[in-house]
C-alpha cells in the first residue's frame, strides 16, 4: 500500500527552498496566505497521519509533500508532549510552548531531513521559512488538541496516544532526550 501524498499543490504555489508555501486556515500571524478551500495542509496532515506514520520510506511527489512530511514529524513531537498532559488546557499550553520553540529549519545542523530539503537561498527566504514553519506548528498544535482531547472527559484519546512511539521515516524533529 502506498503512502498518502498531498493533493494541494497548484502550479502557482510559492516555494521557499523546495518546500511549498501553502495557504492555511489560521488565526496565527505569519507569511502563509489565507486558505479559502475546505481543507488545508494541516487538515490533510492530521487526516493522513495515522496511515502515513507507519511508513519508513516516503516518496516525495511534489513540494507540498515536503510540507506534509514536516507537519507529520511535528505531530509526532506533539503527541510525545501531549501524553504527559491530563487536560486540554494543559495540552494547549504545551502546544503553545512547543509551537514557539525555535526548532532547526532545513539547511541548519540538527534538521533531520537535510538531504531531502533545500536550504533557503538567502537571509530573507530563511526568515520567511522560519516564520511559516512556526505558524504551521502553532496551528497544528491547536488543531491536534481538538482531536486528541475528548470534550466529555477532558482526557487524551488512547486512539491518538497509541501513536506516541511511532516514528515517521525513523526521524524526529528534536534530538533524543528533548
Amino acid at each position: 500500500m502506498p503512502a498518502y501524498h498531498s493533493a494541494l499543490m497548484d502550479s502557482d504555489t510559492k516555494l521557499i527552498g523546495n518546500m511549498a508555501l501553502l495557504p492555511l486556515k489560521t488565526q496565527f500571524k505569519g507569511p502563509a496566505p489565507k486558505e479559502t478551500r475546505e481543507m488545508d495542509i494541516i487538515d490533510e496532515a492530521l487526516y493522513y497521519f495515522k496511515a502515513n506514520v507507519f511508513f519508513k520510506n516516503y516518496e516525495i511527489k511534489n513540494e507540498a509533500d515536503r510540507t506534509l512530511i514536516y507537519i507529520t514529524l511535528y505531530i509526532s513531537e506533539c503527541l510525545k508532549k501531549l501524553q504527559k498532559c491530563t487536560s486540554r488546557g494543559q495540552g494547549e499550553k504545551e502546544m503553545y510552548t512547543l509551537g514557539i520553540t525555535n526548532l532547526p529549519i532545513p539547511g541548519e545542523p540538527g534538521f533531520p531531513l537535510n538531504a531531502m530539503y533545500a536550504k533557503p537561498a538567502n537571509r530573507q527566504e530563511e526568515e520567511v521559512m522560519r516564520n511559516y514553519l512556526q505558524q504551521i506548528r502553532q496551528e497544528t498544535g491547536l488543531r491536534l488538541c481538538e482531536k486528541v482531547f475528548d470534550p466529555q472527559t477532558d482526557k487524551p484519546s488512547k486512539w491518538w496516544m497509541c501513536f506516541v512511539k511511532r516514528q515517521f521515516m525513523n526521524k524526529s524533529l528534536t534530538a533524543p532526550g528533548q
